[in-house]
């Protein structure tokens, strides 16, 4: 359960083929300066394919990449993806607002947007 009195990173992933949530999808959060990328870590999508709060430490204004092993989830479905691993890339400017960074996923498209 994400700490709810600090901003957070979540996301939720959905799998639009299933049509359910897609559990079990390796996420890694990475932070970017420049060309150097950093990890913070990566965690799996829990049943209701969801992490509450992928971001272990205190939200810095920034670059950030979120990174959905797409691939590796299709593979133990048995499905043939053309997706291999999906990344996002965005910039948090105001450290006191929440992020939800969503992915809708088949194995031949993707779609996320800034939830709430």
């Amino acid at each position: 359960m994400p700490n709810t009195n600090r901003p957070t990173i979540s996301t939720h992933v959905l799998d639009t083929t299933r049509g359910e949530p897609a559990a079990g999808v390796a996420v890694t959060l990475w932070r970017l300066d420049g060309k150097e990328r950093t990890s913070l870590g990566t965690r799996e999508t829990d049943a209701d394919g969801r992490i509450g709060d992928v971001l272990a430490q205190a939200l810095e204004a920034g670059s950030y990449r979120l990174s959905f092993e797409v691939g590796a989830y299709y593979k133990k479905k048995g499905l043939t993806t053309f997706l291999d691993r999906v990344t996002l890339d965005f910039h948090v400017t105001d450290i006191s607002r929440k992020y939800h960074i969503p992915l809708l996923m088949s194995p031949f498209a993707c779609s996320s947007y800034r939830g709430s």
